[in-house]
């Protein structure tokens, strides 16, 4: 049985500049068609816009407020929305509020830095 506590899994940096920590992939567990991590953006912080060619992505906010693009449509978002983002769909998320932004997030298949394309420097 795989169990991880969100408390005792490392941190890393994921191409677009987030800070996750990967609760269960294929790297960890018997899980192997998709991704949970949580993300964390400090205050006044954005990831840098990307795109995904086969991952399709759910963002889940648990803390803070902030503000995503996907593609030409903006809209503010806060704790308690989820956000659908489908493969090939341009993407960038901003930390507007208060506190860190805190989200977690399922891609399917796994995120892969492979698999991330940066779209702005």
């Amino acid at each position: 049985m795989d169990i991880k506590n969100l408390n005792e899994v490392p941190a890393f940096t994921t191409k677009d500049g987030s800070e996750i920590r990967e609760l269960l992939a294929h790297r960890n567990s018997v899980i192997r068609n998709q991704s949970l991590a949580e993300a964390r953006l400090p205050i006044g912080a954005s990831t840098q816009e990307h795109y995904h060619p086969r991952a399709e992505e759910i963002y889940y906010i648990t803390h803070g407020t902030g503000k995503i693009r996907i593609e030409d449509e903006i809209c503010e978002v806060r704790a308690g929305d989820a956000i659908a983002i489908p493969p090939g769909r341009k993407h960038k998320l901003w930390n507007t509020g208060g506190e860190t932004l805190r989200l977690l997030c399922c891609c399917a298949p796994a995120y892969e830095h492979s698999d991330t394309i940066i779209t702005e420097s």
